[in-house]
């Protein structure tokens, strides 16, 4: 992979070069995209996968890396 250099302005120090981006672009492509539904084995396994995303972002009580102990 080719990196790409870009010429900036930098404050106080004029014209700089820096690193450009060192990702390939790209969407998702297929037909297995976006069909979660489908991975799952059963109905319970799906139910379960929806409530640990609903407390994902909705619960009270977090876990691992982002258990606080005081709320924000």
């Amino acid at each position: 992979m080719e990196y790409k250099n870009e010429k900036k302005e930098a404050p106080g120090r004029g014209k700089v070069e820096v690193l450009g981006a060192t990702y390939e672009e790209g969407k998702p492509c297929g037909e297995e995209t976006g069909r979660w539904r489908q991975k799952l084995r059963n109905r319970r396994e799906q139910l379960q996968y929806l409530a640990e995303g609903e407390r994902y972002w909705y619960g009270k009580d977090w876990f691992g890396s982002e258990k606080r102990r005081n709320p924000a």
